[in-house]
């Protein structure tokens, strides 16, 4: 099994950015796949941003350039990036892990859903 655990979630004003962080703990050699998801009040969970073991990310085409996934390998630790954040940015952010390469884009990961997830944190943004 693989434990997440998200944190780093807060309250900002629009414009303002914030970083994300996902500690992997467990048999986290499990993990060759990680990604961000969120999902908004009354919205369905979104796949956001995705990376693999190596490092290739991949990123929803809405927020490219805005959002930044990164990873330390060493620290078991996966981070997001977020810059210039708006209202409809507002959301529970939860990240999520899998062992399959095949999961690893964010259409398998929006259509298949991942094997390890976190609680959770919760990201509000205000005008």
């Amino acid at each position: 099994q693989v434990q997440l655990l998200e944190s780093g979630g807060g309250s900002v004003q629009a414009g303002g950015s914030l970083r994300l962080t996902c500690a992997a703990s467990g048999r986290t050699y499990l993990s060759y796949c990680m990604a961000w998801f969120r999902q908004a009040a009354g919205k369905e969970r979104e796949g956001i941003a995705i990376i693999d073991r190596s490092g290739t990310a991949s990123y929803v085409d809405s927020l490219k350039g805005r959002f930044t996934i990164s990873q330390d390998n060493a620290k078991n630790t996966l981070y997001l990036e977020m810059n210039n954040l708006k209202p409809e940015d507002t959301a529970m952010y939860y990240c999520a892990s899998d062992r399959s390469s095949l999961r690893c884009t964010m259409a398998a990961a929006n259509a298949y859903g991942m094997e390890y997830w976190g609680k959770g944190t919760l990201v509000t943004i205000s005008t």
